[in-house]
């Protein structure tokens, strides 16, 4: 990279460590936002108030300013939990409307070999809100990933024990997809969960 200034090349590096940001990308953010000051105000301002405003819910670990957040004290349905890994899985599930039940985020999924270990998650804490009465089932929302099917086998095998009912968001083919381009796993997965008409 072409060095301009100590500081447009720290913005260029900083922007860089974004994901799906790589230099020519980060290089054009940080002209634009060089040649418009308002912008770059309006960012430095936004991130100082994220730092400052946004935790964890007490209760579902999703990102709130206020504790418990929103969903949470909205009125549900709190005999279903749905897990998932991360808080824009959570955002994904709402943005459907299909769920109106509670939610539970783990802040990412078991692998070991990146050293991500049940400790690093919210397991125990999902695991004391289910010893409260009155939950039925949990829907394990864990993306269909080695990580993420490793993470749904493991809550699977810790949460069934308690006589709650463990189920696995569907997966197979994609409404509008072409059989013809559907990889051989998700064709092997459609086949396996079909269900009667």
């Amino acid at each position: 990279m072409i060095h301009f200034s100590p500081s447009l090349t720290r913005l260029v590096t900083e922007l860089k460590k974004l994901p799906g940001i790589g230099e020519r990308t980060a290089l054009r953010l940080a002209f634009h936002i060089l040649k418009s000051p308002r912008v770059c105000g309006d960012i430095a301002e936004s991130l100082i108030n994220l730092q400052k405003s946004v935790r964890l819910c007490s209760v579902c670990f999703c990102i709130t300013e206020e504790d418990p957040c929103s969903i949470c004290r909205d009125d549900r349905d709190d005999g279903v939990i749905c897990v998932v890994e991360e808080p824009q899985d959570l955002l994904a599930i709402e943005r459907s409307g299909a769920f109106r039940g509670r939610y539970h985020v783990l802040h990412g999924a078991l692998s070991p070999l990146n050293g991500v270990m049940p400790s690093d998650l919210k397991i125990t804490d999902l695991l004391k809100r289910l010893e409260s009465k009155g939950v039925r089932e949990i829907v394990l929302a864990t993306n269909f990933t080695v990580e993420g099917e490793a993470t749904a086998l493991y809550l699977n095998g810790l949460i069934k024990p308690l006589g709650i009912r463990v189920t696995r968001l569907a997966h197979g083919m994609p409404i509008g997809g072409d059989l013809e381009y559907v990889d051989t796993a998700t064709v092997q997965r459609a086949l396996e969960g079909r269900n009667e008409l």
